[in-house]
């Protein structure tokens, strides 16, 4: 499974938020993400793929494409 895909999962299983019908450039704060609901996010992507995202770092100003892109970075590594 790729990064999109799991992250497209957590924000679904989650959140409660269908990533099918929010634009990839839709702002995190857009979708209500706020501190806590990100840190919440990246522990649970961690967890999903054996990734570390210490190092990554990810505010509600991001959009979903960029969380994805991130998350395919430390992925690939």
């Amino acid at each position: 499974m790729d990064a999109a895909r799991h992250v497209q999962d957590v924000l679904m299983q989650h959140f409660g938020i269908d990533p099918q019908s929010v634009p990839a450039d839709t702002p995190l704060h857009q979708l209500r993400m706020d501190s806590l609901a990100l840190e919440e996010l990246r522990v649970i992507i961690e967890e999903r793929m054996a990734i570390d995202l210490d190092d990554v770092h990810l505010t509600s100003r991001h959009t979903l494409a960029q969380l994805i892109d991130l998350v395919g970075i430390k992925a690939a590594m």
